[in-house]
């Protein structure tokens, strides 16, 4: 029997048709999104990661839905995709998930804009993996999101950005700095965690996850062990990515199914693995 591994997808991922797909799978959970967030999160996207996070959370859940929620052996979500990975597995409610997507949203947007020039830049190609820490460490910046062998994130101040990419194309990469509003998964998120981790203790969460799942948190590429912990550190340490998709076929992982818009985790998975079954909702 092939072991299967359910991906939940970060920011970045919103596509623009999936408001229509919650409306019409869930609903009530875009209703949900309007109450939590205070407006449609859906008609503000584009105005920042305050919004962007509890739409692209809603659309990941939806397309869980659509596909019949299916369990799996292993999941595992992208920065915030390990909300909704979570509220899947049963170790929160849905309405503990989106309140905490939406403050987590809000307040990582603030601390980027009380950081001021903070930013985000992706080394691409064969290589990043390799070179990514070294470029990171000599310009000051940190490691955000090690998504593949072949694509690195860095976060931190855009002053240091025209060195370390001239740095980055000596070495054969290609740097791109990317459209977002602060240094996410760096020191400069420090700002946004003791609110955050404030609310993930009054939050309530089951013991375990539904009999059967296991949540990989990609914050230690392991399985989840102190879930308040983990996601507070979430903001301001590195995505694992890479590691946590070589952990699950470590786990005998062989197909890999992205429930929420876009395909950008299956596309991870293939530049990282060969030998599995990709599968987007």
């Amino acid at each position: 029997m092939t072991t299967t591994a359910i991906l939940f997808p970060g920011q970045g991922s919103q596509t623009p048709g999936m408001r229509d797909d919650v409306e019409r799978v869930r609903p009530d959970l875009l209703a949900l999104a309007i109450e939590c967030v205070g407006a449609d999160p859906f008609s503000l996207v584009q105005e920042g990661t305050r919004f962007a996070q509890p739409a692209i959370f809603c659309a990941s859940l939806a397309g869980w839905e659509a596909l019949g929620r299916p369990t799996a052996d292993l999941m595992s979500g992208h920065s915030l995709g390990e909300l909704a990975a979570l509220v899947a597995a049963g170790i929160m409610s849905e309405r503990a998930g989106l309140e905490l997507v939406a403050l987590r949203g809000r307040l990582m947007q603030e601390a980027g804009e009380q950081a001021g020039d903070g930013g985000m830049l992706a080394l691409l190609g064969a290589g990043a993996a390799e070179h990514a820490g070294e470029i990171a460490a000599a310009h000051g910046l940190a490691v955000a999101n090690d998504n593949s062998p072949q694509q690195v994130v860095l976060s931190g101040s855009r002053d240091a950005f025209d060195a370390a990419s001239e740095a980055a194309r000596e070495l054969g990469l290609r740097p791109m700095e990317l459209p977002v509003a602060g240094a996410f998964h760096s020191p400069m998120m420090a700002g946004a965690v003791p609110e955050f981790a404030a609310a993930l203790a009054s939050t309530e969460l089951a013991s375990r996850p539904e009999p059967g799942a296991t949540v990989i948190s990609a914050v230690t590429a392991q399985p989840f062990d102190d879930v308040r912990r983990r996601l507070a550190e979430a903001l301001t340490m590195p995505v694992r990515w890479r590691e946590t998709i070589l952990a699950m076929h470590d786990l005998g992982a062989r197909r890999f199914i992205e429930v929420g818009p876009g395909r950008v985790l299956t596309g991870l998975v293939k530049r990282t693995l060969r030998d599995v079954e990709l599968i987007s909702a």
